[in-house]
C-alpha cells in the first residue's frame, strides 16, 4: 500500500495544481476524480498483494512441471498462453478503446485485439523455443527491431504510432508476473540451462512482437486502401469515357 500511495501521490499533486490554476473544472466532476483514484488505490494495493501471493508462485510452480514434461509441448501452450494473455491485459483494454475512438471505427477494436493476441502467442512461442534450445536474445531481438525499422517504411505514420504504444501495453502485469514467473521456472527444471540467463528476456520478445503484428496490419490496410483508390479511380475513368462517348454521339445526332 505503501508503494501504490508513492506512485499516486505525485499524480494527485499534479492533478491539484492544474485544478487550482488551468483546468477549474466543477466540484462534482472533481470528486468522480478523487474517487477514481480512491478506486486506483484500492485496486492497486490488492492487485499486487494477489500477485506476490497467487499469480508469481503458481505460474513458477506451473513452468517448473512443464519443463518436466515434452518440451515442444511448450510452444503450443506458450501459444495459447500468449494469445489470451491480452484478453486480461488493463492497458490493452485502454489502446483498444483510444484507438477506436480515435480514428472513428475505421480501426475496429477486435481486430487490433486479435493482431496483438497472434503477435504475443508468437512471441511466447519463440520464447519456448529458445529456452528449449538455449538461443541468444540477440538472435532474435536484432533481426527483429532491424525488420520493424523496414517495415515502417511501408506503413502510415498512424499505424507506426500504434505499433510502438502496443509494445509497451502487451507487457503489462500479467505478461510481467504470470508468463516471467513461468519461464523462469521452465528454465530452473530444464538441463543446461540457467534461470538468470534464459528465464529473462521473455519481455523484450513480448514487447517487440506487437510491433511487428500492427505493422503488418498496417501493411496490409495500406494494400487495401490503396486497392480501393484504384478502384475508384477506374470508375472515375470509365464514367469520363462514357460520358465523352455520350457527348460526342449526341453531337453528331445534333449535326
Amino acid at each position: 500500500m505503501i508503494e501504490v500511495v508513492t506512485a499516486l501521490v505525485p499524480l494527485l499533486i499534479l492533478f491539484s495544481i492544474c485544478q487550482l490554476f488551468l483546468l477549474k473544472l466543477p466540484i462534482n466532476k472533481v470528486k468522480d476524480i478523487i474517487v477514481g483514484f480512491i478506486l486506483t488505490f484500492f485496486g492497486l494495493s490488492f492487485f499486487l498483494q494477489g500477485v506476490h501471493i497467487g499469480f508469481m508462485p503458481i505460474g513458477e510452480l506451473i513452468g517448473q512441471e512443464m519443463g518436466r514434461r515434452s518440451l515442444w509441448l511448450l510452444m503450443v501452450i506458450g501459444f495459447i498462453l500468449g494469445f489470451f494473455a491480452i484478453f486480461a491485459e488493463p492497458a490493452v483494454s485502454v489502446l483498444l478503446h483510444q484507438v477506436d475512438e480515435v480514428s472513428s471505427g475505421y480501426i475496429p477494436q477486435k481486430v487490433l485485439l486479435y493482431t496483438l493476441s497472434i503477435g504475443v502467442g508468437l512471441a511466447i512461442a519463440l520464447s519456448m523455443f529458445r529456452i528449449i534450445w538455449g538461443i541468444s536474445l540477440w538472435y532474435f531481438i536484432l533481426p527483429g527491431y532491424i525488420i520493424a525499422l523496414v517495415m515502417i517504411r511501408f506503413t502510415s505514420k498512424t499505424f507506426t504510432s500504434i505499433a510502438f504504444d502496443s509494445g509497451g501495453v502487451a507487457t503489462g502485469p500479467m505478461t510481467a508476473t504470470f508468463m516471467l514467473a513461468m519461464f523462469v521456472g521452465i528454465a530452473s527444471v530444464t538441463e543446461g540451462r540457467d534461470p538468470l540467463l534464459d528465464g529473462f528476456g521473455m519481455v523484450a520478445l513480448v514487447a517487440l512482437a506487437p510491433i511487428l503484428s500492427v505493422l503488418t496490419l498496417g501493411i496490409l490496410y495500406g494494400r487495401k486502401e490503396k486497392a480501393q483508390d484504384d478502384k475508384e479511380a477506374n470508375e472515375t475513368k470509365v464514367n469520363r469515357d462514357h460520358r465523352k462517348k455520350r457527348e460526342s454521339e449526341e453531337g453528331h445526332t445534333g449535326f
